[in-house]
């Protein structure tokens, strides 16, 4: 099972909705799993997780953790070339390093350069940036290269946006 997660803010609230699916290449076949926070902690730069990561670990509490292959989070696993953990190192963390961490950003961080790979899809000038913590990353990016859709982000990823601001 892949689990992707995303999360949208709104009046002091955050949306958080994630995807589970079987294979990297699915379209059509997953489960939406949703839940709404109040009272979600402000924005700081440079400490995103803060924000994001309480959302993300509510709802996978109300998950099976087991058979995960790997969770996806929309933006980057390190911040910097010192490995400094971004939300998806703080994530792989707080799951006792068990379960691998696909980052997939649409917008660069220019203080990592070494741990992330440029993924051109489609017809696409602009990159997604992939990075991963529990699996390499030249696997992980390989895995969200396959994933179905013939557009920049992938058909699942471009859904849970929308999901997640519906």
């Amino acid at each position: 099972m892949i689990l992707a997660f995303d999360t949208y803010y709104f009046d002091n609230k955050a949306k958080t909705v994630c995807l589970e699916f079987e294979d990297w290449n699915e379209d059509k076949n997953f489960k939406i799993h949703t839940e709404i926070i109040d009272n979600v902690a402000e924005y700081i730069p440079g400490e995103f997780y803060k924000r994001e990561l309480p959302c993300i670990i509510s709802l996978l509490n109300q998950m099976n953790l087991k058979n995960i292959e790997a969770i996806i989070v929309d933006g980057f696993v390190y911040l910097d070339d010192d490995k400094k953990y971004g939300l998806g190192g703080r994530l792989y963390e707080k799951l006792n390093n068990q379960i691998p961490i696909i980052g997939v950003a649409k917008t660069n961080f220019a203080s990592v350069e070494k741990d992330k790979k440029a993924l051109l899809r489609g017809d696409s000038a602009k990159p997604l940036f992939v990075t991963s913590i529990g699996i390499d990353l030249e696997e992980a990016f390989q895995k969200v290269q396959r994933m179905s859709g013939e557009f920049r982000m992938p058909t699942l990823l471009k859904e849970l946006d929308r999901l997640t601001k519906e």
